[in-house]
């Protein structure tokens, strides 16, 4: 009979390989040596070396068979140059931080507050996004500028889901790789904190059968929490738009954040929006979007 791993240090033994083949030795600080080399990154001896741990126990933490500590954690983690998203997800798939939950399989109901602040914007588009990139509520001028996202049934209004499965929004991001990316890498980090979420191990299935490049890059690894950017669009209506991202996180419930996107006052982006609002005014409730 074969011996039961844990799932969760098997991830985390596929993450550091992830990193440690994506950082060059110049990157780590070794000198160069000139030699070829016949993978990319790092070796494994040279990241134990830096690690002061031995080679054995690391290629064993990368095979997902042995626990480290926080403090190992924390020197691979400055090892390997991780940022402070991917350290966060490094110790939460160790179980070393507080932030996992278990069973949060039920769909979120947006928060009063959020919703009353989403009806009060108007040249800006916003959506509460909730646990797993679920897509709770949003405005009129985001449907105006991304699609009707009441026409999609509500188990289904995922917003990395509808990055991947709608044809439309390829064509509506400008940069639809980069963002798609980083919206898979939220929803990797989500994959942590929530490990038990039926849901979500549903989504990611359906996904990686339905698409090739999810599927890539969910095994990459990349991990992110929401933040600020730049959204580019191509709108049927508005023309080429650069939204500026922001991102608020609710104080009565963490695991919902208002997301909006801003205009420079002035700007043609900021002319496209005004106009597109004014067809909002006009346009029957509901008969707007650009999907």
């Amino acid at each position: 009979m074969g011996v039961l791993r844990d799932p969760g240090l098997e991830v985390l033994g596929a993450f550091l390989k992830t990193r440690r083949a994506q950082l060059s030795p110049g990157g780590a600080g070794l000198p160069d040596s000139g030699e070829s080399r016949r993978v990319p990154g790092l070796r494994r001896e040279e990241v134990a070396q830096m690690a002061a741990i031995s080679t054995d126990y690391y290629t064993r933490l990368e095979q997902g068979r042995v626990q480290a500590s926080a403090a190992v954690l924390d020197v691979l983690a400055q090892v390997l140059r991780l940022d402070g998203d991917q350290r966060e997800y490094l110790l939460t798939l160790a179980g070393k931080t507080a932030s996992t939950t278990v069973g949060r399989s039920v769909r979120q109901r947006v928060q009063p507050q959020m919703r009353h602040l989403l009806d009060d914007l108007s040249l800006t588009a916003g959506f509460v996004i909730g646990r797993n990139t679920d897509l709770l509520a949003w405005n009129a001028m985001a449907a105006a500028l991304v699609m009707d996202f009441g026409r999609v049934p509500e188990e289904e209004r995922n917003y990395v889901r509808l990055v991947f499965t709608e044809p439309a929004l390829r064509v509506l991001y400008r940069d639809w790789e980069d963002m798609a990316r980083l919206a898979l890498s939220h929803l990797r980090m989500d994959s942590r904190r929530n490990p038990d979420d039926s849901r979500l191990t549903a989504l990611v299935e359906e996904l990686s059968a339905l698409d090739p490049q999810f599927r890539l890059w969910w095994t990459s690894h990349d991990v992110a929490v929401r933040a600020g950017g730049t959204r580019l669009l191509r709108h049927p209506l508005a023309g080429d738009l650069a939204l500026e991202r922001s991102t608020f996180t609710c104080a009565e419930d963490p695991e919902q954040q208002l997301v909006v996107w801003t205009a420079e006052p002035g700007s043609p982006t900021h002319e496209g929006l005004r106009s597109l609002a004014s067809m909002i005014e006009r346009a029957p409730e509901g008969h707007y979007g650009a999907a």
